[in-house]
């Protein structure tokens, strides 16, 4: 037996006991989620009615990127192929956009796009916002990193 007296050293939690409290609250949770998914929806009402802008398709297509990472840690991992058909719509409206200079959605493209927003949904209002945060973090992490690796590309070309 040691006789060594073993010294556990104090340590500050992570977050302080304030911004624990805001993060696992539903009376803060509400409002981030229901002004998340209003934009998300404000954006698909605009290209339904061929009134999107580059501001809005960037909008949804991070929501879309948010909801993929909230699906990575655990909310919704069957879902991903919707989510992944949804992104393959936006790419369809950027290219078209590109191609003819407007913003319409198609029918298919905008059932896809439901079906992801549905499911974004349901994520939100089980996600703290921890976990939202998290997948926020993520998802700026890999826009940057294919931004990184883009310019990569590009300056090799």
């Amino acid at each position: 037996m040691s006789s060594k007296s073993r010294v556990r050293k104090h340590t500050q939690p992570a977050m302080s006991p304030l911004l624990r409290a805001l993060t696992y609250s539903r009376t803060a949770h509400e409002p981030v989620t229901t002004a998340m998914l209003l934009q998300c929806y404000t954006a698909l009402d605009a290209f339904r009615r061929g009134r999107g802008t580059r501001d809005l398709h960037l909008t949804l297509s991070r929501h879309l990127l948010v909801s993929q990472e909230l699906a990575r840690l655990g909310l919704g991992e069957d879902v991903i192929a919707d989510i992944e058909s949804a992104h393959a719509a936006m790419v369809q409206l950027d290219a078209r956009e590109h191609h003819d200079g407007a913003w319409m959605l198609e029918d298919s493209e905008y059932a896809r796009l439901c079906t992801a927003l549905a499911i974004l949904d349901g994520q939100l209002s089980i996600a703290s916002l921890s976990e939202i945060a998290n997948a926020e973090t993520k998802m700026i992490e890999g826009l940057m990193r294919s931004a990184h690796t883009q310019a990569i590309v590009e300056a090799t070309v």
